[in-house]
């Protein structure tokens, strides 16, 4: 039996159509995933493997889309590596002790994520049993994490973390170092535990330039992506913002590199030459109509032949009031193109 054709397309293989999931597809835009989470905060949800597994079987079984992506969050590893959070609803992670100090950096670790996140891997080995399609790994890139626990939570600004990067590069470095070792034990295990992909947000990456990226940020993500490597899983790098670090992103090796909609696909592709694409509808248009969608995924259809191959998906998170019938309208679309 071939390989499904979303690896085929991570590996940069002609496909004969380009596989479609999208970025939040198991979320709250799904009455089922409402139901399943009523009275359940988001972290109870992750920390229960059942949970996690049905969440993450839902968008499958309603819409089929070409792969799966495990129910989680950028930010599960942070209690486990020393920095006790919860997840707040409408407003996101949110750390008890920012880290802001050397100090403060020291309080983090390493951890085995066996012990550290067991229901983790517990849920994706239950996946692997169950799901059709495809499992994608995921965790936050360093420099998003690094805006988390430093900003204390979401920010628009990011002038703390901006701070310690421009201010204590030695504090940084440190911190970036012990940041990727933990993103680097994090998805191996899950790439052990039956991911067969994996991807790396980097939601908070588009408040940097690339002078910055390359000095700061590019040698610790390449560092993950070069240790994932000889696992043989590929590794999707995603970030936001400012479709001109394309190119320092591209220079860290992923096997795909994921496209906001910030830009066309075409000219990612010239500033990701030879990488496979995905992306980049943006989310906004499935508010829209009919028509609209189609005419709209069908552009992106044929900007993704610019790239050697192309996986279709939105160019962020679908928003939580998506109607189900402009997704079922956008599977139609992408997988009879």
């Amino acid at each position: 039996m071939s390989e499904p054709l979303f690896l085929r397309a991570c590996r940069g293989e002609a496909t004969e159509r380009p596989p479609i999931w999208i970025m939040r597809q198991a979320g709250r835009y799904l009455p089922e995933y409402r139901k399943l989470r009523e009275g359940i905060t988001m972290l109870d949800a992750v920390r229960t493997p059942d949970i996690a597994v049905e969440a993450t079987l839902q968008p499958i079984r309603r819409f089929g889309f070409d792969a799966a992506i495990l129910f989680s969050d950028l930010t599960v590893p942070f209690t486990a590596m020393g920095a006790p959070f919860e997840i707040k609803e409408n407003v996101g992670p949110v750390v008890e002790h920012p880290i802001r100090t050397a100090a403060d950096v020291a309080t983090l670790h390493t951890f085995d994520p066996e012990e550290g996140l067991p229901y983790v891997l517990e849920a994706i080995r239950e996946l692997r049993k169950q799901v059709s399609v495809p499992l994608i790994g995921f965790t936050g890139a360093p420099f998003t994490w690094a805006s988390y626990l430093i900003e204390g939570g979401p920010s628009r600004d990011l002038k703390r973390t901006k701070g310690m990067l421009y201010g204590n590069a030695e504090l940084w470095g440190r911190l970036m170092g012990v940041l990727s070792e933990v993103i680097l034990t994090y998805l191996t295990a899950q790439i052990q535990a039956g991911a067969q992909a994996v991807q790396i947000f980097d939601s908070w990456i588009g408040h940097l330039s690339p002078e910055v990226y390359r000095s700061a940020i590019q040698p610790h993500v390449r560092r993950i992506i070069d240790g994932l490597r000889p696992l043989g899983a590929p590794v999707i790098l995603f970030g936001t913002g400012n479709p001109v670090l394309l190119a320092p992103m591209a220079e860290c090796r992923p096997d795909v590199l994921g496209v906001d909609w910030r830009i066309s696909l075409p000219d990612a592709a010239q500033m990701a030459p030879g990488l496979p694409l995905q992306g980049n509808l943006d989310p906004a248009i499935l508010l829209t109509d009919p028509a609209t969608i189609e005419t709209q995924a069908r552009r992106v259809l044929a900007a993704g032949k610019s790239a050697p191959a192309h996986i279709f998906n939105l160019g962020h998170g679908i928003y939580p009031e998506t109607p189900l019938e402009s997704v079922q309208r956008l599977v139609e679309v992408v997988q009879g193109a």
